[in-house]
C-alpha cells in the first residue's frame, strides 16, 4: 500500500504539471463565469413576475429555474470530470509501456497491482475533489442569485465524486488493453451511453413504456455513473410538490429515479470489479 500510495502522490503532482490540467482549469473557469452570468440574468427577469407562490399546487417560477440551472450545471461538472479523467488515465498502462516508462517500475520496487491503485486514487482524488468543487460553485452562485438552496445539498455533490471515480477505473481498465486515442474515444462513447440511458428512463416513464424502462435500467446497471447522476438530480428536488416537482421530473436535468443503499453498494462493487478486472489483465499483459 505504501508503493501505491507514492503512485497516488505522483499522480496528483502530474497533473497539475500537465497542459491537460490547465486547460481543463481554464475551460472550468470559463464555465464557472458564464454560469454565474446566465443565473443572474435568469433571475433578473423572472423578477418581474412578482413574488414566488406559496400554494404548492401553483408553479413556483423561480424555483423551477433554480434546480433547473443546478441540474444544468452537474451535466457540465459530470461531462467536464469525464474529460479530466479520461485524460489524466487515458495512457496509463498500454501508453506508458509504449514509451518504455512501465519495464523499470513493475519489476521493481513497485508490483503491478500497486501501479494500478495509485494510478486510481491519485486520478479519482483529482477527479472527486474537482466535481465536489464545481458543484459548491454552482450552488452558491445559484443561491446568490436566486436564495433557494437544492433540497439536498450534501447527497448530489458525493454521487458526481462516485460517479467521476467510476468512470476514472472504466479508462484505467481500458488503458490495460487499448491504445491512448481509443481508450479516450470508447470511453467518452460509453459515458454518452450512459446519457442516452437516463434519456430512456425518463421518457419510459413519462409514456409508461415498460421496455423502455426495461432498457433503461440494464443500462442503469451496466453503466452506474449515469444512475448515480439521476439520484443526484431527483436529490435536488426531493422535497418538491405539484406543479413544480413534476415539470422538474420531466426536464432534460431533472430526474424521478431516486437512488438509495442499493445503488451505492452496487456502484462500490461495480468500482471494485472494475479495477481487478484492470489488475488481472495488466498482470497477463506482456510489457
Amino acid at each position: 500500500m505504501t508503493a501505491a500510495l507514492v503512485i497516488a502522490r505522483h499522480v496528483l503532482q502530474e497533473s497539475v504539471r500537465r497542459r491537460v490540467f490547465l486547460v481543463v482549469l481554464v475551460l472550468s473557469l470559463l464555465f464557472v463565469a458564464l454560469f454565474a452570468f446566465a443565473s443572474a440574468e435568469v433571475f433578473h427577469a423572472l423578477s418581474s413576475f412578482g413574488p414566488p407562490p406559496r400554494s404548492t399546487g401553483t408553479l413556483d417560477t423561480r424555483g423551477l429555474a433554480a434546480v433547473t440551472l443546478i441540474g444544468l450545471g452537474m451535466f457540465a461538472i459530470l461531462f467536464l470530470g469525464t474529460v479530466l479523467a479520461v485524460f489524466l488515465t487515458l495512457g496509463a498502462v498500454r501508453g506508458d509501456a509504449e514509451r518504455g516508462l512501465l519495464q523499470p517500475l513493475v519489476v521493481r520496487p513497485l508490483g503491478r497491482a500497486e501501479l494500478l491503485l495509485g494510478r486510481l486514487a491519485g486520478a479519482a482524488g483529482v477527479c472527486a475533489v474537482y466535481a465536489v468543487t464545481l458543484y459548491v460553485a454552482v450552488i452558491v452562485i445559484v443561491h446568490s442569485a436566486s436564495g433557494r438552496w437544492p433540497d439536498q445539498i450534501a447527497g448530489p455533490g458525493l454521487a458526481l465524486a462516485g460517479a467521476v471515480t467510476i468512470l476514472v477505473a472504466l479508462s484505467l481498465l481500458g488503458s490495460v488493453r487499448l491504445s491512448s486515442t481509443a481508450n479516450g474515444i470508447t470511453i467518452f462513447m460509453v459515458f454518452g451511453a450512459g446519457l442516452l440511458g437516463g434519456l430512456l428512463a425518463t421518457i419510459g416513464t413519462t409514456l409508461r413504456v415498460n421496455t423502455v424502462e426495461t432498457i433503461a435500467h440494464d443500462l442503469s446497471l451496466a453503466l452506474p455513473f449515469e444512475a448515480l447522476y439521476q439520484s443526484a438530480l431527483h436529490a435536488l428536488t426531493s422535497d418538491q410538490r405539484g406543479f413544480t416537482g413534476v415539470l422538474v421530473n420531466l426536464g432534460p436535468f431533472g430526474s424521478s429515479h431516486a437512488g438509495g443503499p442499493g445503488l451505492d453498494v452496487w456502484a462500490v462493487c461495480y468500482t471494485i470489479a472494475v479495477c481487478a478486472l484492470a489488475i488481472v489483465g495488466f498482470a497477463r499483459r506482456d510489457l
